[in-house]
Protein backbone atom coordinates (compact mmCIF):
# COMPACT_ATOMS: atom_id res chain seq x y z
CA UNK A 1 0.00 0.00 0.00
CA UNK A 2 1.19 3.57 -0.93
CA UNK A 3 2.27 5.25 2.37
CA UNK A 4 1.46 9.09 0.91
CA UNK A 5 -0.45 11.23 2.82
CA UNK A 6 -3.18 12.74 2.03
CA UNK A 7 -1.91 16.31 2.46
CA UNK A 8 1.23 14.90 0.01
CA UNK A 9 -1.53 14.02 -2.51
CA UNK A 10 -3.43 17.09 -2.43
CA UNK A 11 -0.02 19.29 -2.25
CA UNK A 12 0.34 16.92 -5.91
CA UNK A 13 -3.62 17.60 -7.04
CA UNK A 14 -3.01 21.20 -6.70
CA UNK A 15 -0.13 20.64 -9.60
CA UNK A 16 -2.59 18.93 -11.97
CA UNK A 17 -1.44 15.40 -10.76
CA UNK A 18 -4.77 13.37 -11.82
CA UNK A 19 -2.71 10.23 -10.52
CA UNK A 20 -2.76 11.76 -7.22
CA UNK A 21 -6.57 12.66 -7.32
CA UNK A 22 -6.89 9.19 -8.38
CA UNK A 23 -5.20 7.98 -5.74
CA UNK A 24 -7.11 10.38 -3.13
CA UNK A 25 -10.37 9.90 -4.27
CA UNK A 26 -9.86 5.96 -4.02
CA UNK A 27 -8.17 6.26 -0.17
CA UNK A 28 -11.26 9.05 0.89
CA UNK A 29 -14.41 8.36 -1.12
CA UNK A 30 -15.32 5.53 0.96
CA UNK A 31 -15.31 7.05 4.25
CA UNK A 32 -16.42 10.22 2.85
CA UNK A 33 -19.63 8.43 1.23
CA UNK A 34 -20.55 6.51 4.62
CA UNK A 35 -20.34 9.79 6.64
CA UNK A 36 -22.55 11.44 4.34
CA UNK A 37 -25.32 8.65 4.12
CA UNK A 38 -25.37 8.82 8.26
CA UNK A 39 -27.47 12.19 7.12
CA UNK A 40 -28.69 11.44 3.80
CA UNK A 41 -30.71 8.48 2.70
CA UNK A 42 -31.37 9.78 -1.23
CA UNK A 43 -28.78 7.90 -3.26
CA UNK A 44 -28.99 10.19 -5.84
CA UNK A 45 -28.54 13.18 -3.94
CA UNK A 46 -25.67 11.26 -1.98
CA UNK A 47 -24.20 10.41 -5.35
CA UNK A 48 -24.43 13.74 -6.56
CA UNK A 49 -23.04 15.62 -3.46
CA UNK A 50 -19.62 13.04 -3.26
CA UNK A 51 -19.54 14.16 -6.83
CA UNK A 52 -19.39 17.64 -6.38
CA UNK A 53 -17.54 17.12 -3.25
CA UNK A 54 -14.42 15.97 -5.67
CA UNK A 55 -14.78 18.06 -8.59
CA UNK A 56 -14.77 21.51 -5.87
CA UNK A 57 -11.30 19.20 -4.49
CA UNK A 58 -9.69 19.38 -7.76
CA UNK A 59 -10.56 22.84 -8.45
CA UNK A 60 -9.56 24.39 -4.99
CA UNK A 61 -6.67 21.53 -4.28
CA UNK A 62 -4.51 24.81 -4.03
CA UNK A 63 -6.30 26.51 -1.73
CA UNK A 64 -5.11 23.55 0.62
CA UNK A 65 -1.70 22.44 -0.64
CA UNK A 66 0.42 24.80 1.35
CA UNK A 67 -0.92 23.61 4.81
CA UNK A 68 -2.34 20.22 4.25
CA UNK A 69 -1.81 17.35 6.73
CA UNK A 70 -3.86 14.15 7.25
CA UNK A 71 -6.35 15.35 9.19
CA UNK A 72 -6.68 19.31 8.11
CA UNK A 73 -7.12 17.38 4.98
CA UNK A 74 -9.71 15.32 5.65
CA UNK A 75 -11.28 18.02 7.90
CA UNK A 76 -10.78 20.18 4.98
CA UNK A 77 -12.88 17.27 2.60
CA UNK A 78 -15.67 17.04 5.21
CA UNK A 79 -16.02 20.54 5.27
CA UNK A 80 -16.66 20.91 1.66
CA UNK A 81 -18.85 17.88 1.30
CA UNK A 82 -21.18 18.41 4.36
CA UNK A 83 -21.69 22.20 2.80
CA UNK A 84 -22.53 20.61 -0.72
CA UNK A 85 -24.86 18.26 0.85
CA UNK A 86 -26.71 21.08 2.59
CA UNK A 87 -27.09 23.29 -0.54
CA UNK A 88 -28.54 20.05 -1.74
CA UNK A 89 -31.07 19.69 0.72
CA UNK A 90 -31.94 22.95 -0.05
CA UNK A 91 -32.34 22.58 -3.92
CA UNK A 92 -34.86 19.55 -3.11
CA UNK A 93 -36.69 22.22 -0.96
CA UNK A 94 -36.80 24.75 -3.48
CA UNK A 95 -37.97 22.23 -6.19
CA UNK A 96 -40.51 21.32 -3.01
CA UNK A 97 -39.74 17.80 -2.35
CA UNK A 98 -39.09 16.90 1.18
CA UNK A 99 -35.75 16.15 1.78
CA UNK A 100 -35.39 12.20 2.96
CA UNK A 101 -34.65 11.89 6.64
CA UNK A 102 -31.47 11.07 8.11
CA UNK A 103 -30.47 7.63 8.36
CA UNK A 104 -30.57 6.38 12.27
CA UNK A 105 -27.68 5.36 13.14
CA UNK A 106 -26.70 1.27 14.22
CA UNK A 107 -23.80 2.01 15.76
CA UNK A 108 -21.82 4.64 17.26
CA UNK A 109 -20.76 7.49 14.46
CA UNK A 110 -17.00 7.31 13.91
CA UNK A 111 -16.73 11.19 14.78
CA UNK A 112 -18.54 10.27 18.07
CA UNK A 113 -15.79 7.69 19.00
CA UNK A 114 -13.32 9.96 17.64
CA UNK A 115 -14.46 12.69 19.85
CA UNK A 116 -15.22 10.64 23.09
CA UNK A 117 -11.83 8.91 22.69
CA UNK A 118 -9.52 12.16 22.48
CA UNK A 119 -10.88 13.46 25.42
CA UNK A 120 -10.81 12.93 29.18
CA UNK A 121 -12.82 10.38 31.04
CA UNK A 122 -15.60 12.77 32.56
CA UNK A 123 -15.90 14.49 29.24
CA UNK A 124 -16.00 11.50 27.40
CA UNK A 125 -19.06 9.75 29.51
CA UNK A 126 -20.90 13.24 29.84
CA UNK A 127 -20.89 13.34 25.74
CA UNK A 128 -21.78 9.78 25.75
CA UNK A 129 -24.73 10.54 28.12
CA UNK A 130 -26.03 13.45 26.01
CA UNK A 131 -29.85 12.40 24.42
CA UNK A 132 -29.22 11.58 20.36
CA UNK A 133 -30.86 14.48 19.26
CA UNK A 134 -28.70 17.10 21.43
CA UNK A 135 -25.23 15.08 20.51
CA UNK A 136 -26.63 15.39 16.54
CA UNK A 137 -26.89 19.04 16.72
CA UNK A 138 -23.30 19.63 18.82
CA UNK A 139 -22.01 17.00 15.97
CA UNK A 140 -22.93 19.30 13.51
CA UNK A 141 -22.03 22.72 14.86
CA UNK A 142 -19.12 21.43 16.89
CA UNK A 143 -17.46 18.84 14.76
CA UNK A 144 -18.34 19.33 11.46
CA UNK A 145 -17.92 23.28 11.84
CA UNK A 146 -22.06 24.24 10.26
CA UNK A 147 -24.03 27.73 11.31
CA UNK A 148 -27.06 27.18 12.90
CA UNK A 149 -28.46 27.13 9.42
CA UNK A 150 -27.00 25.01 7.57
CA UNK A 151 -27.23 22.75 10.67
CA UNK A 152 -31.23 23.14 10.75
CA UNK A 153 -31.15 22.30 6.77
CA UNK A 154 -28.94 19.23 7.16
CA UNK A 155 -30.89 17.75 10.27
CA UNK A 156 -34.66 18.74 9.06
CA UNK A 157 -35.28 20.95 12.14
CA UNK A 158 -36.32 24.55 12.29
CA UNK A 159 -33.66 26.66 13.46
CA UNK A 160 -35.20 27.75 16.85
CA UNK A 161 -34.94 23.84 17.50
CA UNK A 162 -30.97 23.97 16.81
CA UNK A 163 -30.53 26.85 18.73
CA UNK A 164 -32.15 25.32 21.89
CA UNK A 165 -30.77 21.54 21.64
CA UNK A 166 -27.17 23.30 21.12
CA UNK A 167 -27.86 25.37 24.58
CA UNK A 168 -29.63 22.52 25.54
CA UNK A 169 -26.08 20.33 24.93
CA UNK A 170 -23.57 22.76 26.75
CA UNK A 171 -25.53 23.27 29.78
CA UNK A 172 -26.18 19.71 30.08
CA UNK A 173 -22.08 19.35 29.84
CA UNK A 174 -21.76 21.89 31.90
CA UNK A 175 -23.55 20.20 34.25
CA UNK A 176 -22.27 16.97 34.27
CA UNK A 177 -18.46 18.32 34.45
CA UNK A 178 -19.07 20.73 37.19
Amino acid sequence: MDETSEGELIRRVARGDRAAFDQFYRRTAPWLTVRLRRRCADPELLSEVVQDTYVAVWRSAGSLAPVAGGAQTLGWLWTIAARRLVDGFRAQTRQARVPVAAVEPVAPAAEDEALAGGLGGGLEKALLDLPPELRRVLTAMVLDGLTVRETAILLGLPEGTVKTRARRARTALREALS
